[in-house]
């Protein structure tokens, strides 16, 4: 694996290139904000190069949306009453609330109530909030992917395990040797119907593992609107994270 680097947009952009036997070159950014394009070794470098230029745009795109406002945004959390919060793509106020009794956070006439003990030890609140927020995207998650594997399996697709993680640089990935799909956990916060184009995208990657033509003529008919769907999960949802 070799270390490269362009210019773009009086930018330097680094990247690394793996050879591997693939069909296609592919370029993904991983968690850590680290540019991998994969190639075969009859692709030569030069080529390589001008696909990452020409790639400039949607990865500096990627990587401002994702280091500067996402992780800005959660920094800001105070968990006090007032604050937003998004949940399935609304927008919610949370009321914090003391108790005596089991702490916990649920969902009551349109506001998200965190009731803890005590409500100036920040560290509780952001753990149970973080433990709500997974319990309602473990749920989310699996039913979007039983609705969308019911469109996959069709053409063989082998059902896959969903895992959560947080991922910085993109809302899903298809481990394909292990049958896994990984969801960024901030999905949670997107409408119900971005949740369902992202877990279709991966599920297709399990029969074209590369964004070919194939993989999008698949998707374009599973799901004709994608488009749109994927708009408004990368404009409108992030922005409000």
């Amino acid at each position: 694996m070799e270390k490269h680097q362009i210019v773009y947009a009086n930018r330097l952009i680094e990247f690394f290139v793996e050879r591997k036997k693939v069909k296609n070159v592919n370029l993904n950014i991983k968690p850590n904000m680290t540019i991998m394009v994969s190639a075969s070794d009859k692709v030569p470098l030069s080529f390589i190069y001008d696909f990452v230029r020409n790639k400039g745009e949607w990865i500096l795109k990627n990587i401002k949306t994702f280091e500067n406002v996402l992780p800005y945004k959660q920094r800001d959390r105070e968990y006090v009453s007032g604050e937003s919060y998004m949940y399935l793509g609304k927008q919610y106020r949370l009321r914090v609330e003391v108790t005596r009794e089991s702490e916990l956070v649920k969902y009551y006439r349109g506001f998200i109530v965190l009731m803890v003990q005590d409500p100036n030890n920040y560290a509780r609140k952001a753990k149970l909030m973080d433990e709500w927020y997974r319990e309602k995207a473990i749920k989310a998650f699996e039913e979007s992917l039983d609705k969308q594997y019911t469109l996959a399996k069709k053409y063989g697709i082998k059902r896959p395990k969903i895992e959560i993680r947080t991922m910085r640089a993109r809302w899903g990935s298809a481990l394909i040797d292990s049958n896994i799909i990984l969801i960024n956990s901030e999905l949670i916060k997107a409408p119900k119907y971005c949740i369902d184009y992202v877990i279709l995208h991966e599920l297709i990657h399990f029969q074209y593992n590369d964004h070919s033509e194939k993989f999008y003529n698949m998707l374009f008919t599973l799901m004709p609107d994608w488009e749109l769907r994927k708009s408004i999960l990368d404009e409108e949802v992030v922005k409000e994270l």
